[in-house]
């Protein structure tokens, strides 16, 4: 489970359970929670490309934070 993800499951008192379903079943719904905030941050400023730099979005910027792939 990513880290940040495991540590707020922990703060909710998902800990009861900790078969290798519960986690990933937590750690999918996580990501999925991760993607659509990202998706909504995106909208205002896609990925820009200018002056030959690729700039990080707000979205690209949280999955980064949270470990979440596209």
């Amino acid at each position: 489970m990513k880290e940040r993800i495991r540590e707020l499951a922990e703060q909710a008192n998902l800990t009861i359970a900790r078969s290798s379903l519960w986690q990933y079943q937590v750690n999918k719904f996580a990501e999925l929670i991760v993607q659509e905030c990202a998706a909504i941050a995106d909208k205002e400023r896609p990925n820009y490309v200018g002056c030959g730099y690729i700039t990080k979005t707000k979205g690209m910027l949280i999955k980064e934070h949270f470990g979440v792939e596209e």
